[in-house]
């Protein structure tokens, strides 16, 4: 069952929705042993065109009016996604499949934190005048993933 969300926070539910594809392309790719290269140039492409965008977003937007452990644990997530997502892009040694999992993991865990308690919470704390000035300065076009390699299909035969 969908959770019903306040339609000025819907955007970033959205964006959530992307993210969790996101954690299923990795997933996919990982399954069908997809080269690491791709993968890698999959995360950078991510964390450039929906991660950062989307962070920036929450975090002056969104978390702004309301700072408690709730809202810090979200800080402290996305600042642990882009090191691990950087550690891909930028890697320090050789990438094993295990890096793309405990990425695809962590981002997982932080949208269903973020739609199960966080934003549930920001709901019942802000004020329908704070949610709706949210709601105007949150952008209103979803962020698309339009990587062209599809790594995470399976291989079209001959």
């Amino acid at each position: 069952m969908p959770i019903k969300r306040n339609a000025n926070i819907v955007k970033l539910s959205r964006d959530h929705h992307a993210s969790l594809l996101f954690c299923w392309k990795l997933r996919q790719g990982i399954k069908r042993h997809a080269s690491i290269e791709k993968m890698r140039k999959y995360v950078q492409y991510f964390l450039n065109q929906h991660f950062t965008p989307h962070f920036k977003e929450e975090e002056e937007i969104l978390f702004a009016p309301l700072k408690d452990k709730q809202v810090e644990k979200a800080f402290d997530d996305h600042i642990e996604i882009k090191k691990v997502a950087n550690d891909i892009i930028f890697p320090h040694s050789e990438l094993q499949l295990n890096n793309f999992s405990a990425l695809a993991d962590m981002v997982d865990e932080h949208v269903r934190y973020e739609e199960r308690i966080l934003f549930p919470h920001l709901e019942k704390e802000l004020t329908e005048t704070q949610l709706q000035n949210i709601g105007l300065r949150i952008s209103g076009e979803p962020l698309k993933d339009n990587f062209e390699d599809a790594f995470w299909e399976k291989p079209k035969s001959l």
